[in-house]
């Protein structure tokens, strides 16, 4: 009988060569022991070694665990076992820790399974009478009942039914301050780990002109509808020297920096990790020329021809380069994102 392991993806930052180095991490919970594998130059970097500080209930994908004074960032499962074993079970228990209140309810085995089957978005939303004010524009539970009672509201128009109703909000001014804690907790390192996987992809900022446009949800579906993958999304609020050195590359080249620092730091901008086919290049085509003007002539269909504005507001910022992608993505989810 083959003795059970699990298998994880890691990073560790080497500091004395200021990269990110990637492992193969193997756990052997039998007797605790561990083993690693060097990814890049494909060679073991530590044989299997009996290590009492690690345990089981420590893997899952986002943790941040030491092995013998190294600290290794999980970020994905080394196999599908592992997933299938280890993932759903984080996974099951995450969301039923969030529905705490419904474990008593008939639906709420159906409930956690089907927050479990996909990636969620999770938003502060803040507004006078924010929680009353966003079940109203959410709509009835059920999104049968919504479309009877409630026709503009969410539920009615992109729910199917009790559970599959599009989205959740916050009953009380107590639930909302839960449930902010628990995906935006106010200590810092326990709340979920971003989905970045920082291989073969693009990056993707939407910038604030179009998120205070309400544009973000036409451009998401947008994005979506040419059959990329979204791997990872966040919304950030870049300070000046932030967006001074997302955007250095273009200091210098074009007359336009200064005034798209500017607007990277005006409001919230929401990044993106894009998958796809060849992805920085295939993705930087559906973007557009960088003059909306130019796009709209040149391609029509394009999100900079659709909605942008001028050259610096034009809607959504993307890897230029293929060399860029990971570390574009890698500034967003990993060095902003700490």
């Amino acid at each position: 009988m083959t003795e059970e392991r699990f298998a994880f993806l890691a990073e560790w930052y080497d500091p004395s060569a200021a990269l990110l180095r990637r492992y193969q991490l193997l756990f052997y919970p039998k007797d605790g022991s561990v083993e690693m594998f060097d990814v890049k130059n494909q060679r073991t970097f530590l044989r299997r070694t009996k290590y009492d500080e690690l345990h089981q209930e420590d893997l899952f994908v986002g943790n941040r665990v030491n092995v013998f004074s190294r600290q290794l960032d999980l970020i994905g499962y080394g196999d599908q076992y592992t997933g299938n074993k280890l993932g759903s079970k984080k996974e099951r228990k995450q969301a039923a820790d969030f529905y705490t209140e419904h474990q008593t309810k008939s639906f709420f085995h159906n409930l956690v399974q089907f927050m479990t089957s996909g990636p969620v978005v999770a938003m502060e939303l803040m507004g006078d009478e924010a929680v009353s004010v966003w079940r109203r524009i959410l709509g009835p539970t059920d999104s049968g009942v919504a479309r009877k009672e409630a026709p503009p509201s969410l539920r009615a128009q992109f729910g199917t039914d009790g559970t599959r109703n599009a989205g959740h909000g916050s009953d009380s001014l107590a639930s909302a301050a839960r449930e902010l804690e628990f995906f935006f907790p106010s200590t810092a390192g326990h709340g979920p780990a971003n989905t970045a996987n920082c291989t073969d992809c693009a990056c993707c900022v939407i910038k604030p002109h179009a998120i205070s446009e309400a544009l973000t949800g036409k451009i998401l579906h947008s994005i979506s509808a040419a059959g990329f993958e979204i791997s990872a999304l966040q919304m950030f609020n870049m300070d000046r020297a932030n967006a001074e050195e997302f955007l250095e590359v273009y200091k210098g080249v074009v007359t336009e920096y200064p005034n798209m620092v500017a607007e990277l730091c005006s409001g919230p901008c929401m990044a993106l990790e894009i998958r796809g086919t060849d992805a920085p290049k295939t993705f930087r085509e559906f973007c557009g020329p960088a003059d909306p003007e130019i796009a709209r002539h040149l391609r029509p269909d394009s999100l900079r021809a659709l909605y942008g504005k001028t050259k610096v507001q034009n809607a959504v910022h993307c890897t230029d380069l293929p060399e860029d992608g990971i570390l574009e993505v890698q500034y967003f989810f990993k060095i902003l994102d700490r």
